[in-house]
């Protein structure tokens, strides 16, 4: 009969972001995160496929979920406002689910393995992003730019957001990142 772990998600997680920070990703095996842990090789797979699904376990849904916020923005807002509401929106949810903190962008940002995962994983959600900007009147080239720009805003949004554990809501740091952005384009809008 199989032991219950209480908390061996969340223990496994802790351990391996311990580790990760301590040795740096490439040095830390799945072992070594369970025995940090204190559980088995076993237990670890219930859980996760490899140790980089502790960094991006649930990335997956990520694309479906962002394309679907913006899709689900307000019918009256043209593609640039959607992809904004949309991403908010996104964060929202994220920050139910995801702590607010900077360790794991630390992680990744010392790692190429990790940080080639995190570029597929955007790839992802631009094609899906500019599918959804597409469904709300934005031309093809619109579509791939504005999807392009949503996931830099998306980023440096969530970058912001980590490193702020009593900072504002996740929509206030998208917002920001958007009006930052805007406001670095406005000179060219001047001289069209």
């Amino acid at each position: 009969m199989p032991r219950w772990e209480p908390s061996a998600e969340d223990r496994l997680r802790e351990s391996a972001l311990a580790l990760f920070q301590q040795r740096g990703y490439e040095n830390v095996t799945v072992s070594d995160i369970t025995d940090h842990a204190g559980l088995t090789r076993r237990t670890f797979s219930r859980y996760f496929a490899d140790k980089r699904d502790v960094l991006f376990a649930g990335s997956e849904r990520l694309p479906v979920v962002v394309a679907t916020a913006v899709r689900n923005a307000e019918p009256q807002l043209g593609p640039a406002e959607a992809l904004i509401a949309g991403l908010g929106a996104t964060g929202t949810l994220l920050a139910k689910n995801v702590p607010r903190s900077p360790d794991r962008r630390r992680i990744v940002a010392a790692s190429a393995e990790l940080q080639e995962r995190e570029r597929t994983k955007f790839a992802d959600v631009a094609t899906l992003l500019a599918e959804a900007l597409r469904e709300r009147g934005a031309t093809d080239t619109a579509a791939g730019l504005l999807a392009d720009v949503g996931i830099a805003v998306f980023r440096t949004a969530f970058a912001r957001w980590t490193e702020e554990p009593d900072g504002a809501e996740f929509p206030a740091y998208v917002t920001e990142a958007a009006a930052e952005l805007t406001s670095a384009l406005a000179p060219l809008a001047k001289q069209g």
